[in-house]
């Protein structure tokens, strides 16, 4: 029989332990880590052989929505939902609000099932996963809550681990969960695997969507509640529905598995041996990696003497390296990480200092994308800063001003539409114009191919929240709205 399948794809994570290269803004979800497509697109693209499943319903932060339009466009995947989070509260609300969607999207009959999935995973081999989904979603049908649980091959201490008990009788593997295990030490992780039965706790989930909120209502009301209401107050704008941040903000910051998982008595794991990883460190991203015969894996450019087990993750620059071992050294324009590959877990701390420390290298790149096209900020002094401008072909910035600064625009490719005050006029290849400060203005891309510029900015406040926003295609006049640059 075939059953109603809502893929619910959670892409609100921050990726820290993939810095410099996973960013706030940015985070490795967005990113191409393994092959051509980002983490993200590699997510909706597995989705495509499951049987009954509906388009996906995207969970993701406010600030992502943009890049997640981008990126399932640019993979032919149509949503049937992308839900903005005001604030990350975690997954247990994340999935109730995705959970509320599928039911007013489903036709009433059925209690929707979901398949819970985070971004920003890899799974290799898609057979494997296809079957262990339609085991899951058998076990899912007859009221269980179900996560895939990983064999672990080795006693990895970054995981929780799922204790199974008797088989369910209802799908091959399909096992009652004994009792979920916070992260071990490395003792109690080897003894895990010396013993068997315990699996790595993957993070997916398969539900159905209205039992899973009876569930939530029951292990954490508080949650329930707050997520209803942030769903039934949200607001449909450009295409996304933002939850309602007021009511949002009272919803408890839980994982789904401490307020739900933990406590049911019908949760069931799903075997899963489809070459799964979190990519939730940068040793875990090496191990995805083709190595040489010293045991290195390089992504980008990079010349190596002596080296040995050695991860380089390189940026438009060579990285060379001599005579060391065990590292993890990633390069980018802004930042360059140089770990031993035991203690790359712990980039977190570093991204902790730098907030801290008021820095703006663990929340951005020098690089930023924005809907129309992307800004680098390649330099920048006392009352000055350089930036290069993509604008892609038919798009355009916001109608805007500056209270604190000016601009000075020249063309280096492309064409350029140019609104100043009461006037527009046209820029081409080595032609320039400049803004005073707080004139209206407006750049447009009406050409075939990429508009390129230089912009020099320059005044006493040079910072991205000086920006005052008139008209925006891209509907991001609404007062919510926190980004900077066009």
């Amino acid at each position: 029989m075939s059953h109603v399948l809502f893929p619910v794809i959670l892409s609100g994570g921050a990726g820290t332990r993939l810095w410099p290269v996973s960013r706030e803004l940015h985070p490795k979800q967005f990113l191409p880590l393994v092959d051509e497509h980002t983490l993200l697109q590699a997510t909706v693209r597995r989705l495509a052989p499951l049987d009954g499943a509906r388009a996906p319903i995207v969970v993701c932060n406010e600030a992502h929505r943009f890049m997640v339009a981008e990126q399932l466009k640019a993979v032919d995947v149509t949503p049937s939902a992308v839900l903005l989070e005001p604030a990350g509260r975690s997954t247990a609300p994340a999935i109730a609000a995705a959970a509320l969607q599928a039911l007013a999207l489903g036709d009433g009959r059925e209690d929707p099932i979901l398949l819970v999935l985070p971004a920003d995973h890899v799974i290799r081999d898609q057979s494997q996963f296809a079957r262990a989904v339609g085991a899951a979603v058998r076990e899912a049908a007859r009221g269980h809550l179900v996560t895939f649980g990983v064999p672990p091959t080795y006693p990895e201490t970054g995981y929780g681990y799922i204790k199974t008990a008797a088989p369910t009788g209802v799908s091959e593997g399909g096992r009652r969960v004994a009792r979920f295990v916070e992260k071990p030490d490395a003792a109690d992780a080897a003894r895990y695997v010396e013993e068997g039965g315990y699996y790595w706790n993957s993070g997916m989930f398969v539900f159905r969507a209205a039992r899973y909120l009876s569930e939530l209502g029951t292990r954490a009301p508080a949650v329930r509640q707050a997520a209803t209401r942030a769903y039934r107050k949200a607001a449909a704008h450009a295409g996304f529905r933002w939850l309602d941040a007021e009511a949002f903000s009272h919803c408890p910051a839980i994982s789904v598995d401490h307020a739900v998982m933990e406590h049911t008595s019908d949760a069931v794991t799903i075997p899963l041996e489809a070459g799964w990883s979190d990519v939730g460190s940068w040793a875990a991203l090496a191990d995805l990696g083709e190595t040489d015969a010293d045991g290195n894996a390089v992504r980008g450019q990079a010349v190596l003497e002596g080296v040995r087990d050695t991860y380089v993750h390189g940026g438009g620059r060579l990285v060379a390296a001599l005579g060391v071992s065990g590292l993890v050294i990633v390069d980018t324009p802004d930042a360059v990480l140089v770990a031993r590959r035991d203690a790359a877990r712990d980039t977190g701390k570093v991204v902790a200092r730098l907030r801290s420390q008021g820095r703006e290298e663990h929340r951005a790149h020098r690089k930023v994308h924005r809907p129309w096209g992307s800004f680098d900020s390649v330099h920048g002094g006392g009352g000055f800063k350089v930036k290069h401008i993509v604008v892609q072909p038919g798009q355009s910035l916001s109608l805007q001003s500056h209270e604190h600064r000016a601009e000075h625009w020249i063309v280096v490719r492309g064409t350029a539409t140019v609104t100043r005050g009461d006037e527009s006029f046209t820029l081409k290849q080595d032609q320039s114009t400049y803004i005073p400060r707080g004139t209206k203005h407006r750049l447009a891309n009406p050409g075939a191919g990429p508009l390129e510029l230089v912009e020099v900015q320059t005044g006493g406040y040079l910072e991205e929240d000086d920006i005052v926003r008139y008209e925006d295609v891209y509907g991001r006049a609404d007062p919510r709205e926190r980004e900077g640059e066009g």
